[in-house]
């Protein structure tokens, strides 16, 4: 069977309006998450990001790879260690820390989950708008404008007025995209974002995800699609019991793979790929 193949869209203009310099963007450190006291997620784990990769996270369920997102975002919390965002303190899990979370620097985030998150209550319009609107002040004419640009350069202007219900997962992810862009993040998130959609609405989607990284975007994607991790990753980083088992090129993890436990993984997710 022919896989299909990822071709980016030329947009008609940049969907990254400023993309950030290189240099030291993301730094984990000695960051411990567990649920209770048996499932430990994240265990003192290390990992550092530059502004112009796109990390792509792979391993096993319970991984931490979903939680890292998540941690990322600001969705939860982190029992030990610390996370710096463009060479500023982001996370502090430490107890003797009055302020675990900077407000400011998660605004210059923004995900895309695997189940959409749209608002079912507002208009394609209406979900672009909001945040835009409550976190920046902008007008509700510019903030219109700008929705109507995104959706225009994603192949959807003609949805701009319809409600989520009415839409394909293919489309729902893309407005989804379109929604965290109104906010001009530095770094995009990626959770499993095209595991629930049937393969032509997956390429519709990872050709969007293609289209931010040929503009540099700053990306963390976790995925099973090995296919589509070769094709944009920077830089592939496998993880196994919260820790960061082997990280490096594409070329390198998938053809020559360092550790035995992730040349394990990859006999088993690519033969089934």
């Amino acid at each position: 069977m022919n896989t299909p193949r990822l071709v980016a869209a030329q947009p008609q203009a940049p969907l990254v309006p400023n993309p950030t310099p290189g240099g030291d963007f993301i730094q984990l450190r000695d960051v411990c998450k567990s649920y209770g006291e048996q499932l430990v997620v994240m265990d003192n784990m290390n990992l550092d990001m530059r502004a112009d990769d796109r990390l792509v996270i792979i391993g096993p369920s319970g991984s931490g790879k979903s939680s890292l997102l998540r941690v990322m975002m600001g969705l939860e919390g982190i029992q030990g260690g610390t996370i710096g965002f463009q060479g500023k303190p982001y996370i502090n899990g430490g107890k003797r820390c009055g302020k675990p979370l900077d407000e400011s620097l998660r605004t210059q985030i923004g995900m895309v989950f695997q189940h959409y998150t749209l608002f079912p209550h507002l208009s394609v319009l209406g979900n672009l708008i909001l945040a835009p609107m409550k976190v920046h002040g902008m007008s509700r004419a510019e903030a219109t404008e700008k929705a109507r640009s995104y959706l225009a350069r994603l192949g959807l202007e003609s949805k701009l007025h319809a409600y989520p219900s009415q839409l394909s997962g293919g489309q729902k992810q893309r407005v989804a995209i379109a929604r965290a862009l109104m906010l001009e993040p530095k770094l995009m998130l990626f959770d499993e974002v095209t595991s629930a959609l049937d393969p032509e609405m997956v390429i519709e989607v990872q050709n969007v995800m293609l289209q931010l990284a040929e503009q540099k975007m700053a990306m963390i994607i976790v995925t099973h699609d090995m296919h589509f991790a070769r094709h944009i990753a920077t830089r592939v980083v496998f993880c196994a019991n919260g820790k960061v088992v082997e990280q490096g090129p594409p070329e390198q993890i998938f053809t020559k793979p360092r550790e035995a436990r992730t040349r394990e993984f990859l006999e088993k997710v690519v033969h089934l790929d």
